[in-house]
This record gives structure tokens, sequence and C-alpha cells, in this order.
């Protein structure tokens, strides 16, 4: 889900990422990887990010009626730019009323484990009826892939999850690979935290923490309240 804005884009260092290497660059923000997305598949996993069908994590924030996240990894796939990519939902309510849905689309490598980002159709609702697409991106329409979660993520390393100039520009950097955090769904130890901004926004930044063997916990405001495998 891309962190949005109109603004203009501002110029961003280019690196090279070896996908999955540890001598990656720790500096400059990287949004060229080395990876055949061909070789990519639809059905895998790394320690912090599931992309197999039928696993969904549903996180809330606090309050009497607050507001809901729920991922779910679907069954289906989607060609993008040439690449087949599984299909993962994400469905936001708020007040009880579905605020956003999207659908993301993902492969990964099998032999780094490295998750790759290769767009996004997105709907907001007001009052159950689509009031805009904005933030909608696929890869090889005036955009690019971007890496969604490292197989082997590391302090410092800072990349590019969306490549889509004026539309969706969202880059991450991880904070850490150590962090002990606690939710309604238990605690988890080595936690990877990540902050999220985005360079068509000055001052929009967000912070996400993945755990091992679940993923996302922690989404901003919202915790993880549960995770499990649905039909």
């Amino acid at each position: 889900m891309s962190l949005r804005s109109h603004a203009a884009v501002t110029a961003a260092c280019v690196v090279t990422l070896v996908a999955g290497s540890a001598a990656a660059q720790r500096s400059g923000w990287m949004q060229s990887f080395a990876v055949n997305v061909h070789d990519l598949v639809t059905d895998g996993e790394n320690s912090y990010f599931i992309l197999k069908p039928g696993y969904q994590l549903t996180l809330e924030g606090a309050g009497r009626n607050p507001d809901r996240l729920v991922i779910t990894v679907l069954r289906e796939t989607a060609t993008i730019g040439g690449v087949e990519t599984r299909v993962v939902e994400e469905r936001e309510t708020s007040k009880g009323r579905l605020a956003e849905v999207s659908r993301n689309f993902y492969a990964i490598d099998p032999r780094t484990r490295d998750v790759y980002y290769f767009g996004e159709d997105s709907a907001t609702y007001k009052n159950g009826v689509v009031v805009n697409r904005e933030g909608s991106w696929r890869h090889g329409v005036q955009a690019q892939f971007g890496l969604m979660m490292p197989g082997s993520p590391m302090p410092g390393l800072r990349f590019y999850q969306e490549l889509a100039p004026t539309i969706a520009m969202d880059r991450a950097e991880i904070l850490s690979v150590n962090a002990t955090v606690t939710t309604p769904a238990g605690t988890f130890d080595r936690c990877v935290t990540v902050r999220e901004t985005t360079p068509l926004e000055r001052f929009a930044r967000e912070t996400k923490v993945y755990a091992p063997g679940i993923g996302v916990i922690r989404d901003g405001s919202l915790s993880l309240v549960s995770h499990a495998y649905v039909p």
C-alpha cells in the first residue's frame, strides 16, 4: 500500500543491488536490482514475508471501533509486464466501513528469497462507492518493479519498493533486525523494523515491523491480532 502524494519527484541516488547479497550498498537508495525476473516464482516465503496462497494477517488499531487491515494471499496470479506474480489483497476498514481495497502483485526469487513488488490496483471507497484509484501502478507501464523485502535483511539497507514516478515511489530503510515487539497476537523476537518514506511527499513516513515466520505485525498504528491459513 503506497504512501501517496501528487508532489513532484525529487532526485534519488541510483545504486545496483545484487539481490540477497551481504555486500549490498548501505548508502543511497537502491532502485536497480540484478535479478532475472523470469526466474521469479509466485509461491514461497522468506523469514519475514509469506507468499503462500491462503495465508492471512489481520491488524487492528486501538479503541472500540478500530481501524482494521486484512491482508490475504490469494490463490490468484496475474501477469504483470510479462512476469507472473501472486496477487495479495489488502482490505482496510475505518470505523466499520470499507475504506480501501488494493490488489498487490508480488514474486519471489527462489534462490535468495528476495520478494519483489510489481504493482498494485488500488481503490478508495466512500459510503461503499469507489471514489478514486490513486496510487495504482504496474511494472512495465511507465514504471518498474521494486524490492519489497530482502531475503537477508540487514540494518542500513535502503531500497525502493515502488518505482512509478509521480504515482508511487515508496522506499524502505531497515532500521534494526533484533526488536522485541508485543501485539495482541503475542510477543515476537528478532523482528525487523522498517521505516518507509517517499520522495513524493517530504514529511510522509511510516514505521512497519515484521516478525520471523509471521510477516508484518505493526503497520503504523495497527497491530497484529491474528494470523492463519484460511480456506
